[in-house]
């Protein structure tokens, strides 16, 4: 019994040890990098290469971040970015979700959508913040608006791709033992084509980050990127910066929940030792 017990015992261990090297390096990777942004500040300082001012460094930075979360005006910024991230990012993905998964399971619905999809898709979205401001105004509607429009469509296609590369054996045997068209498309397809989807969505969180700051850039009184763009029209450098990390941050944040629900939801791809 005890032997039994040892054995499980050193194979948690034995499961636990990759996580904690890959840990390790995460960390040791931060600390090189926040070594090196500290060591580069410091050169600017001790050989006059030009104004300190362009390169804070870090502890300045963290400096500026804990005094603007001290006085709350960090939390506003924060709660303003998050909200609109949140409303344009589940609008863009409900509306690829909506489009992508008949377009790839149904050829009539992708023959009447491409065409549209494909003449948009090159639009940078920069080129289309214009039109939406003239269109709604530069009030929150034309930020949701804009992120909704750079998220759609690396989500429809990877949703599209991810319903058109289901095995065809698995439809075909799911129909030999009675299956109906709504219990393929639900019990088969929608699991076979998820792990696609979310990589989608993982790129979908990645741009609504990307493009919050432009729209914030405008018209707007709260959130990191007005907190970015009035750093920079008054040459306050740690405030660009600490700004620009916690984005980052947020960013970081959001696409590990969307890795955690994978892990849930699809736990034969992530084995216990991986």
């Amino acid at each position: 019994m005890s032997t039994v017990t040892d054995l499980v015992q050193w194979g948690l261990r034995g499961a636990s040890q990759p996580r904690r090297r890959a840990l390790a390096l995460r960390v040791g990777a931060v600390l090189a990098f926040l070594g090196l942004w500290s060591l580069a500040s410091g050169l600017v300082v001790l050989l006059d290469l030009f104004n300190p001012i362009f390169l804070a460094g870090p502890w300045l930075v963290l400096g500026k971040v804990v005094q603007l979360a001290a006085n709350g005006q960090l939390w506003e910024h924060v709660g303003a970015t998050l909200l609109r991230v949140l409303v344009g990012f589940t609008s863009g993905a409900v509306l690829a979700l909506a489009l992508g998964l008949p377009a790839g399971h149904f050829r009539a619905v992708r023959n009447a959508l491409e065409p549209i999809v494909e003449l948009f898709r090159p639009i940078p979205p920069l080129a289309m913040l214009p039109l939406f401001i003239v269109w709604v105004g530069i009030g929150e509607t034309s930020k949701i608006t804009f992120i909704t429009y750079a998220t759609f469509f690396p989500m429809f296609l990877t949703t599209v791709h991810a319903v058109q590369q289901v095995d065809p054996l698995l439809l075909r045997a799911a129909s030999s033992l009675g299956a109906r068209r709504t219990q393929l498309f639900f019990r088969v397809v929608l699991p076979a084509a998820l792990p696609e989807i979310l990589t989608g969505i993982r790129l979908g969180v990645a741009l609504s980050f990307f493009v919050i700051v432009i729209s914030e850039f405008i018209g707007a009184e709260q959130g990191l990127g007005y907190l970015i763009n009035d750093g920079r029209n008054f040459f306050l450098v740690p405030q660009m910066l600490g700004a620009a990390i916690v984005l980052g941050l947020l960013g970081y944040g959001g696409n590990a929940l969307v890795v955690l629900l994978e892990r849930r939801w699809l736990r034969w791809e992530h084995p216990p030792s991986a």
